[in-house]
This record gives C-alpha cells, structure tokens and sequence, in this order.
C-alpha cells in the first residue's frame, strides 16, 4: 500500500533519512518524540513534502504523481481539520460531499452526534477535544482506503484519547482491507491498535518490530551494580544507568527470567522502548 525507501529530507542541521512499507490491511505506528521526524514523514506521504531523494508510493504510484481518483481513497487527519473556524458541521458535510464520491453524509452527521459534536456551533466554539475527533470523523467520511493519521490523540485525557481510538477501531472493524500510517508520541495508545510499530528517533528508524512480539518477548531489566557486571548481554539491546543500578531493554525476556531468577524482570511497553532506546546506551 505505501512504500517509503531512503527518504531523506534535511532542515538546517535536522536530517530524516527513513525506510519503511505499510502492507495492504495492515496498521502501521510510527512513534517517537516531538521532533523526532513523524509529522515529515507523514506529509511525504500525502505528498506534501518533496524529499531531497528518495522515494515515496502510494497504491504502486509516485506519492507526488497521484490521481483524483487515487486521492479519493486516502483520508488523512493531521493537526488540522482543513476546515475554517466560521463553519458548522453542516458546511462542512456540504465541502466534503463535493470532495469525494463516496461521502455519506447522514452516517458522517449521525457520527458526529454520536460522539457529542454539536451541528448548530462553529468550529472554533469546539472544544481541542471535539476538534480532534471532527478530524478523525472526516479523515473516515469517505470510505478511504488508506488512513493517514498524525497524532490524532494529542493534547487528550485518557477519556477523550479512548474515544478517538474507539472511533477509529470502529472503522476498521468493517474494512479489512484498509491501510493505517498513525503517528503518536503516546506510544500505549497504539499497543491495542497496530500490527507492527517503527520507533523513530533524530531522523532514523532504530526499531521495527510487530506489536505482538513487542509484547510478548521485549522486557526490561533491573539490575543492581553487580549483577549488571556479570550480566549475559547477549539479547541486551540498551541500557541506562538508574540510582539502584541499569535499566536494561531485552528482546529476550524468557532467556533471562530461566537464567536469572533473582533479578526483578518486568513486562515491557512501546513507552519503554522508546524512553530506554532515545536516552540509553
């Protein structure tokens, strides 16, 4: 569905030098930092951003040479809604059905009423969390077949960040087929939502790995000064020095609770994986 090969884009003294593909029907998160490079990538595939070399295609095409048609199956929901502040959801559904063939504009109404939006308000009367799920409700207007999503959980509660994802696994729930570039610097968020996770960092991918063995075989040690001196470092991949002595992330969580039972091993995250692999050794 999307293939990103050497996608370098330099500003100033940041440099992004990314490979990456989202497979048909897969769902794809691209966590890192605020900085890191997610929201670059993101618009190089929307074909927003040109990069300096490289390559980016969408449905087999150039991400810069699409068609009307090609776009047509792309709902995209950036920091943005697109829309003016002075509209209502009824002049927005009247855009949107201009836009694209396959709008529907009673489910894409009774959406926004379910999840609170008012119809009769402008969008600038909306709340940051009504105006984020007005740009996941419209990124899903359309019965797009490739979902392009940054950071669409940002600035939320826990409350308002479960009901956007909901939103979202709703609609996913009935299209198989559907393909998901999400970015959030909430990594947990996306443990219950993506097949497989690309961890970036300063420009560059440092981690690929499907959710799944993330969860069941990534780990992270604590050990004292000297069990860490006489630690196994084989499946170490990191570590960061702690006032009882380092922190360790393995990908091999089993090898080291059969061979050290004494050292305190606990379940391991996306959040950890990020703090361990972007401020350890």
């Amino acid at each position: 569905m999307v293939s990103v090969r050497n996608l370098n884009k330099k500003y100033g003294d940041f440099s992004l030098n990314v490979t990456l593909e989202i497979p048909d029907g897969q769902i794809t998160g691209l966590v890192g930092k605020n900085g890191a490079g997610k929201s670059t990538v993101i618009k190089s595939v929307l074909g927003l951003v040109r990069p300096d070399s490289g390559s980016v295609t969408v449905f087999g095409k150039d991400a810069f040479e699409l068609s009307a048609e090609d776009k047509q199956k792309i709902g995209a929901a950036l920091s943005d809604s697109g829309f003016s502040n002075y509209l209502t959801l009824g002049d927005c559904a009247k855009i949107l059905s201009k836009m694209y063939d396959n709008f529907d504009k009673k489910l894409f109404m009774e959406s926004c009423k379910k999840y609170g939006l008012p119809e009769g308000k402008q969008i600038k009367n909306y709340s940051t969390g009504m105006k984020a799920k007005l740009r996941v409700l419209v990124a899903l207007s359309h019965d797009a077949k490739l979902l392009i999503m940054d950071e669409p959980t940002a600035g939320m509660d826990v409350e308002a960040r479960n009901e956007i994802l909901d939103i979202i696994r709703g609609y996913l729930a009935e299209r198989e087929d559907c393909s998901v570039l999400i970015t959030s610097h909430i990594a947990d968020d996306l443990e219950g939502l993506c097949d497989d996770i690309y961890l970036i960092h300063q420009g560059k991918i440092m981690l690929h790995e499907d959710t799944d063995v993330i969860l069941s075989d990534y780990g992270v040690l604590k050990a004292d000064e000297q069990t860490f001196m006489t630690l196994d470092r084989q499946a170490v991949l990191c570590y960061k020095k702690e006032p009882y002595g380092y922190c360790c992330l393995t990908d091999q969580k089993k090898f080291y609770i059969e061979n050290y039972p004494g050292m305190v091993i606990e379940n391991c995250g996306i959040d950890d994986i990020i703090l361990l692999m972007t401020g350890g050794k």
